[in-house]
């Protein structure tokens, strides 16, 4: 839950076992905000990102943030068994199933029964284990290997991976239906080229870690968050671990002391200061140095694509045509996670304002408010919930000054604290429409897409 992390200076999280996430930067701020959102969700969660920009760590908040913070994690790497090691892994084996199983082992699946279940590098799966899976994730019990007695497992999942699963299922390499289990919710990591206010913090925690007590300058800060880290977090680490190791200095960590390929004029300077970055110039052949322009009007207008290109003096056409050219369009887009269908339709926004409720009777009171979705509204203070029994009229305002939005409900669960869920059972078209549109802002407030 959430009460098992705290938060540390900056901003960082500290999740169960001592581990920190580093989020500094709007983008990973927004990121975790979604993971808190999802967490208590039993709903399915994929997880994309490049290679080495944290998705395992994104998947251990959802567990640690979750209803099954206490129950097992169990994670594997789809990527590192092959198929015949894979199936076993995942679904256990009997004794003598095969050669060399010379007892019964339950699977994965059954070691996280009443947890999460991470799946690693699930883009790497195999077609026949993909159709094995996706009858476990439809809730079918499934055998053993070699046994005849079905199993069944109450299990979240958590997957992760580096490739583009959406250009897999149109290559017929990966299961449409598998794609739509899995991403209930998505979560898109960013890499760390696009958040370099984590750079600081993660070298500095790396640093501790491997040489406690020593810093880096400020200028070394400055250097490692200028650099792109083409391979994210882990290249960050590792270049820390052997700065750590190998490194010859007393004190503060300096320039001089970072690899070339960091400090000196091949690194590629991405993150700047805004005053810095109308005066340099890049270097390189000509498609780099308008790639790195391009990067750079996108980060100092903060993704905002219009900006961005009066920035740069070209049209905004122009600049999609750019930004697909260099592969930049995923790289900047707006959201950081997508919704499917139905998580789609009962995303619920914070809504504090006053609620009326009247009863057929001509009951009536004034609750408070706490979220609504399109289906229906949460709310505190009801004092009697049993008087409000059969269809029910609320009466609500989405924001100040807005006229009301008037729906016929049904409670559908109350407690003892006075909180209640009531389910809309009709609402006029203008006021569904109002309230769709409302709810559509919220959701692109915090990030999310939607997928089909």
């Amino acid at each position: 839950m959430a009460s098992a992390c705290e938060l540390a200076t900056s901003g960082d999280l500290l999740l169960p076992g001592g581990v920190t996430a580093v989020v500094r930067s709007d983008a990973a701020r927004r990121l975790m905000a979604m993971v808190a959102r999802v967490a208590p969700s039993p709903a399915a969660v994929l997880i994309e990102g490049e290679t080495g920009c944290g998705k395992e760590l994104i998947a251990r908040a959802i567990h640690h943030f979750s209803l099954r913070t206490h129950k097992p994690w169990i994670d594997v790497n789809c990527g590192a068994l092959p198929e015949h090691l894979l199936e076993s892994e995942l679904f256990g084996y009997e004794k003598g199933a095969f050669s060399g199983a010379d007892a019964s082992k339950p699977g994965m699946f059954e070691l996280a029964n009443g947890g999460t279940l991470f799946l690693d590098e699930i883009g790497e799966l195999d077609a026949k284990i993909q159709a094995k899976l996706l009858r476990v994730l439809d809730g079918a019990p499934y055998y053993r290997l070699g046994g005849t007695r079905k199993i069944s497992v109450d299990v979240r999942i958590i997957a992760a991976t580096n490739r583009d699963l959406t250009s897999a299922v149109k290559q017929g390499s990966f299961r449409k239906d598998l794609f739509y289990r899995l991403g209930q919710i998505q979560l898109r990591v960013p890499p760390l080229r696009e958040r370099p206010e984590d750079v600081a913090g993660i070298a500095e925690l790396a640093l501790q870690e491997y040489r406690p007590g020593a810093r880096f300058s400020q200028a070394a800060l400055d250097a490692l968050c200028a650099y792109s880290w083409p391979g994210n977090v882990r290249e960050l680490k590792n270049a820390v671990m052997t700065i750590a190791t190998l490194g010859d200095f007393e004190g503060d960590v300096d320039v001089e002391d970072l690899p070339l390929s960091i400090s000196g004029s091949e690194a590629p300077r991405l993150a700047m200061p805004a005053d810095a970055a109308s005066h340099e110039v890049p270097v390189g052949d000509l498609d780099s140095m308008e790639r790195v322009m391009i990067e750079r009007a996108l980060q100092t207008c903060g993704g905002d694509q219009g900006r961005a290109a009066d920035h740069l003096g070209i049209s905004r056409r122009t600049l999609s045509r750019k930004l697909k050219l260099y592969r930049l369009e995923e790289s900047f887009r707006n959201t950081v996670g997508s919704l499917g269908n139905q998580q789609h339709r009962y995303f619920r926004a914070n809504l504090e304002n006053v609620v009326e409720l009247r009863s057929g009777s001509g009951y009536e009171i004034k609750a408070q408010g706490m979220n609504v979705s399109a289906t229906g509204i949460g709310v505190r203070d009801v004092a009697e919930p049993l008087r409000f029994t059969g269809i029910i009229d609320v009466i609500f305002s989405l924001q100040d000054g807005q006229s009301n939005i008037e729906a016929k409900g049904k409670m559908t669960w109350a407690d003892a604290q006075g909180h209640a869920g009531i389910r809309f059972v009709s609402m006029a078209a203008d006021a569904e429409r109002r309230l769709n549109q409302w709810l559509q802002s919220r959701r692109q407030q915090e990030g999310w897409a939607r997928f089909e």
